[in-house]
């Protein structure tokens, strides 16, 4: 009994360092980054070229989705590291959270169920 004590106020402990690791978090962003490379509707331009052709760009994408519904946006070169920064703190969130509610629920388990005891319903056939 006491070693249960004991996984709970470590789980409690792992818990609280996750709260305020989550509280210490900057701006995020959700998404990735590419670059892209196009060609224009000129026939004529470089990026037409039969055998040498230069596309134009790169051009810096962010690609999301928020509430079901997928964003792209180009993000110009001034703020791509920003961009990137938040991606990143947007993934320490995730990984975060993530571990957050395995330990809830490892917490739950041990408060909630007993090791070893599965409760079985037993069925009840009409006839009975």
């Amino acid at each position: 009994m006491n070693t249960r004590k004991n996984d709970a106020s470590l789980g409690q402990e792992e818990l609280e360092a996750v709260r305020r690791q989550l509280i210490r978090l900057g701006p995020l962003h959700p998404g990735s980054m590419s670059q892209q490379y196009h060609a224009c509707g000129n026939p004529a331009c470089r990026c037409h070229h039969p055998t040498n052709p230069k596309k134009h760009g790169p051009y810096n994408k962010l690609t999301y989705v928020y509430r079901g519904k997928p964003v792209c946006r180009f993000v110009s070169p001034d703020h791509v590291q920003e961009i990137k920064a938040r991606l990143a703190t947007y993934k320490t969130f995730r990984a975060l959270i993530d571990r957050w509610i395995k330990l809830s629920i490892e917490k739950g388990a041990a408060e909630f169920f007993q090791p070893g005891n599965r409760s079985r319903r037993k069925s009840t056939s009409p006839a009975e």
